[in-house]
């Protein structure tokens, strides 16, 4: 009994000693050992032991393990047994740390309802802003917030729901703006070609940047593709291949009547056409020609004599406007320049 009692307070003072306030185990083979140094250990034993049993009356002998195989004065209702409950305290409290830090994380999750809901909302605003836009517009949204959202949806697993609601309202808007250039007139039609085609363009210099992580981690690694190039290749579909029959008789006969559209408005057209699909060159060589190099081939001298008698019927066309030819007016600048330098040569001599 006696020897009981003794094992119990040696057990209360096991327990005083290895387990901390954190609930570290400063047992033998605990947190102490790494600390204090291989002697640690023994040292520990000695004292507990002593707090139990008062002062040793001789040499410490080693602990030596029952029948069971347990050692002396460690059973599971000792010291042990307590050291073990405050382990198992510290473990629950590890386990609640961890479930708390797991549901902060779920709180985080961005669920196919939380993006349809609170994320799509606001990227599809931002985006008809940006593509009805025209050039010179503030547009009052926030591009780091946009560029946040795509980041997250994209950190979630979201860049095929938003990869394909993307393609889904550019494909619409340009629907109607197909059926728009259905209804113009023919002498506003290249004009609202023009006005859509640089809106269009204008768009995804500002678009394509705000989904750069979809495009890099989505389209270029699982589709093998460009988010740039699906962009437009939605444009030449759904807008310029409905248009391009009616568009290029009206180019052609604009072309022949200098002037009846400003040269910037056909350059913008005919450069955005090859763009699009260069193999429409071939509707319009001559026109494509006078804005875009090598279109036709090289310059041959048996042909010498057709290329003057295009000139000329060019420079005829052009006098027949009111245009001046231009060895007219270089003959005119020349004797200027002649009566200014010998003026000025008189002078410099002295003749009045």
């Amino acid at each position: 009994m006696e020897e009981e009692s003794m094992e119990e307070e040696g057990g209360g003072g096991c327990e005083a000693m290895m387990d901390d306030q954190n609930h570290n185990n400063w047992g033998a083979g605990g947190y102490g050992r790494h600390l204090l140094g291989p002697a640690a250990a023994p040292l520990g034993d000695r004292l507990l032991r002593g707090a139990a049993a008062g002062p040793p009356a001789g040499p410490e002998l080693p602990a030596v393990p029952e029948a069971n195989g347990v050692l002396r004065g460690c059973e599971p209702g000792g010291a042990a047994g307590k050291g073990g409950a405050g382990a198992g305290a510290g473990a629950i409290a590890a386990a609640i740390n961890i479930n708390a830090s797991t549901s902060k994380f779920l709180m985080n999750v961005i669920t196919i309802e939380d993006y349809k809901s609170t994320y799509w909302p606001k990227l599809d605003s931002a985006i008809d802003q940006l593509l009805t836009q025209s050039p010179g517009d503030y547009i009052p949204i926030s591009y780091e917030q946009i560029y946040s959202c795509v980041y997250k949806c994209v950190c979630q697993q979201h860049s095929e729901q938003m990869y394909s609601d993307l393609i889904k309202k550019i494909t619409n808007h340009l629907e109607r703006v197909s059926k728009e250039l259905q209804a113009s007139p023919p002498d506003l039609y290249i004009e609202r070609f023009n006005v859509a085609l640089g809106q269009y363009m204008g768009a995804l210099q500002s678009i394509v940047p705000l989904f750069i992580y979809m495009n890099k981690f989505y389209i270029e690694t699982k589709l093998n593709r460009d988010l740039k190039d699906d962009l437009i290749k939605l444009f030449t579909e759904h807008v310029a291949e409905k248009h391009i029959y009616n568009l290029m008789p009206l180019l052609l006969e604009a072309q022949s009547t200098p002037f009846q559209i400003t040269p910037s408005t056909m350059a913008n057209i005919v450069k955005g056409l090859y763009t699009l699909r260069p193999e429409w060159v071939q509707m319009a060589p001559a026109l494509f020609s006078k804005f875009i190099p090598n279109i036709l081939p090289p310059a041959v001298e048996s042909e010498l004599q057709e290329y003057a008698a295009q000139d000329q019927k060019l420079q005829r066309e052009l006098m027949q406007n009111g245009f001046t030819r231009g060895d007219q007016s270089r003959k005119r600048a020349g004797e200027e320049l002649t009566y200014n330098g010998s003026s000025a040569c008189a002078s410099s001599r002295g003749y009045r």
